[in-house]
């Protein structure tokens, strides 16, 4: 039962993409499974679609959006919520393929959605067009709850990626800013070391030669004091018997 809803939400989402947007030829023998985004050129004649990216609601944390393009995943999705929202019987979705079908018929866009009406008439057995706006609001809204929800968990995703890869951001240039202090502060001691060591090295040789002059000095004087004693000692044997 899984893969039939999941097959039928395919091939609703197929028939939606071709609802509203005509695919470049390029692009027509991509699989409807495969997940990157389809290139479109133009929306049908008979009418426009709005995407999130051309709204200008909802926006983001990111400073700037990205362009959008229709992707075959959100294809998928949105098919599976408007499955969901589908109402009984003809409607919105059934004119709607009636005038893709009249869209090629080279038909004026009055006159298309004239004969659509005249054609879904007889297939609903109703002569009020306000059932069809009555519907496409419904499912209007049911894309619009769907977005909102989206939205938050976009949101909550920011915060929680973003938002920790910002956070390790911030740090790593506060301890990058603290390095940086730190190098500088070495950097200066480094050289008040080298000026200091440049200083003592001048000192060192005066500070020896002081010490080395003031030891010559003191064997000097002390030669002199006891070489006079010496000799007194000498005289005092030679004269004093």
């Amino acid at each position: 039962m899984a893969d039939f809803a999941q097959n039928a939400d395919r091939s609703f989402g197929d028939k939606l993409l071709g609802f509203f947007i005509k695919e470049d030829p390029a692009s027509a023998n991509v699989p409807a499974a495969q997940p990157t985004p389809s290139r479109v050129t133009q929306p049908v004649s008979a009418g426009q679609a709005s995407t999130p990216a051309q709204s200008g609601a909802g926006s983001g944390p990111l400073a700037s959006s990205p362009i959008g393009s229709v992707d075959t995943k959100f294809v998928d999705h949105f098919a599976g919520v408007l499955s969901k929202a589908n109402l009984q019987g003809p409607d919105y979705f059934e004119f709607r393929e009636i005038l893709k079908n009249l869209s090629n018929l080279g038909l004026p866009e009055d006159k298309q959605f004239q004969a659509a009406w005249a054609s879904f008439k007889a297939m609903a057995a109703t002569g009020d067009p306000s059932v069809l706006a009555t519907a496409a609001n419904q499912y209007l809204t049911a894309l619009s709850t769907d977005r909102d929800a989206f939205l938050k968990s976009v949101d909550a995703a920011m915060k929680e990626r973003v938002g920790g890869l910002q956070e390790e951001q911030q740090k790593l240039q506060a301890d990058n800013e603290s390095i940086a202090k730190q190098i500088t502060e070495l950097q200066q001691r480094v050289t008040a070391n080298t000026d200091r060591l440049t200083k003592i090295t001048g000192e060192v040789a005066e500070q020896s030669s002081k010490i080395s002059q003031n030891r010559a000095n003191f064997e000097a004087t002390y030669a002199t004091f006891t070489d006079q004693i010496k000799a007194d000692v000498s005289k005092i044997a030679t004269y004093l018997k």
